[in-house]
């Protein structure tokens, strides 16, 4: 073997040494919540902490599922609040990317400048007028209104994404459709559509995200104990009994709060947008 074949070797077993220790690192906290999760009761709370389980006990999960409201009220409330923001950030994004992107309108650099400095503010600083303003339209306790809060989160990092996915299209399909007849909307649909599918899915991946681990937002909005999130349940279920925290409990609801976001982060990454 000659001696850039070693070194090429000796670098490859290094950077996949590297990779694998970033892996356990990154896989450890995951793996002690799972373990803490399938605790007998009292068990997860022991000091010096016992790693591993003396058995495996699904208790915890019993009592997630059946904690106050119930644990289907809490999943149906997050799902319903994502598949809105999800639906909302594509529709907007998709309309609001592709008139920026192929459009003349009169000063949209402008108003493209205005939407991404929507980035800059941290939404935590318009809560205030925003509950105010919610109050008065009884849109506070309700899915839509959380669904609404969530978009305008996600929605300048999503028309931001879409219009430059739709600047990637050739000019040569937008004129050939032209050519045949199409309409706007029948070129956004049929043309441009098909060709930004990864734009679409980041979006779509990213506003779910948002929506599934926000927690402020859902915490000021949401008083009702019926409309709570699942993020708001795992703050209310850590405190146990004596004022103490459950953390097995808590840890189940942890690792119920992770089991839909991996399979799809898994399922679209291939999709995404390299962006």
């Amino acid at each position: 073997m000659s001696l850039r074949g070693s070194a090429a070797a000796r670098n490859s077993y290094l950077i996949a040494a590297i990779c694998f220790a970033l892996m356990a690192l990154m896989l450890f906290p995951l793996a002690m919540s799972l373990l803490t999760s399938v605790k007998p009761a009292g068990e997860a709370a022991m000091w010096p902490p016992n790693y591993l389980p003396s058995r495996l006990s699904f208790s915890n999960y019993v009592e997630m599922y059946n904690y106050q409201a119930g644990l289907p009220i809490y999943l149906f409330n997050s799902f319903s609040v994502a598949f809105m923001t999800i639906s909302g950030c594509v529709i907007l994004a998709s309309l609001a990317g592709f008139g920026l992107a192929r459009f003349s309108i009169p000063y949209k650099e402008f108003f493209f400048l205005l939407l991404i400095c929507g980035m800059m503010i941290p939404y935590q600083t318009l809560l205030t007028p925003l509950y105010m303003m919610f109050s008065s339209l009884r849109f506070q306790n309700t899915r839509i209104g959380l669904a609404i809060v969530h978009t305008a989160i996600q929605l300048p990092f999503s028309v931001f994404l879409m219009r430059h996915s739709f600047e990637a299209v050739p000019r040569e399909l937008e004129e050939a459709a032209i050519i045949d007849g199409c309409n706007s909307v029948q070129l956004l649909w049929w043309i441009f559509v098909p060709a930004v599918i990864p734009g679409l899915v980041t979006v779509a991946l990213f506003a779910f995200l948002t929506s599934w681990n926000e927690f402020i937002g859902a915490l000021i909005f949401m008083n009702k104990e019926t409309m709570f999130t699942l993020p708001i349940m795992l703050v209310a279920s850590r405190t146990g009994y004596y004022g103490s925290t459950d953390w097995g409990i808590l840890q189940a609801g942890v690792i119920i709060s992770i089991i839909p976001c991996v399979p799809v982060y898994l399922l679209l990454q291939n999709t995404m947008c390299p962006a």
